[in-house]
């Protein structure tokens, strides 16, 4: 499903796809993260993905043109999750509202995983 707006000028289309990559490369970006992660849930494996595959561990669900993000995500050694995660709620509130012109209601994270970083 994609995102639709529609404007003066007329309508546009973002793919979910679009955002997660979006959201993901934000996301990398803030202190205390490592990467994102691919669950698979047959297994209970987790896999930290590398870079060029940053939308796999993201989720993007589109409702009446407010997003709602899941991050699966493996984190640094020794950070507070509890900050790390606030400061990605709102880096990436802030910064896919301005890209997308959509409101982020919500952006849900999921730990899967803690990693030492050389």
């Amino acid at each position: 499903m994609k995102s639709m707006m529609n404007t003066h000028l007329g309508n546009i289309e973002i793919d979910r796809e679009v955002i997660a990559n979006y959201a993901g490369s934000v996301a990398v970006e803030c202190f205390g993260i490592v990467g994102m992660a691919s669950v698979n849930v047959k297994d209970g494996l987790v896999k930290l993905l590398k870079m060029d595959s940053l939308a796999t561990g993201i989720s993007v669900n589109v409702n009446n043109s407010k997003l709602a993000i899941d991050f699966h995500l493996i984190v640094a050694y020794g950070v507070n999750i509890l900050t790390v995660s606030d400061n990605l709620i709102s880096n990436v509130t802030y910064k896919v509202e301005e890209f997308t012109g959509l409101q982020v209601e919500k952006v849900n994270i999921f730990v899967e995983g803690v990693r030492v970083i050389d």
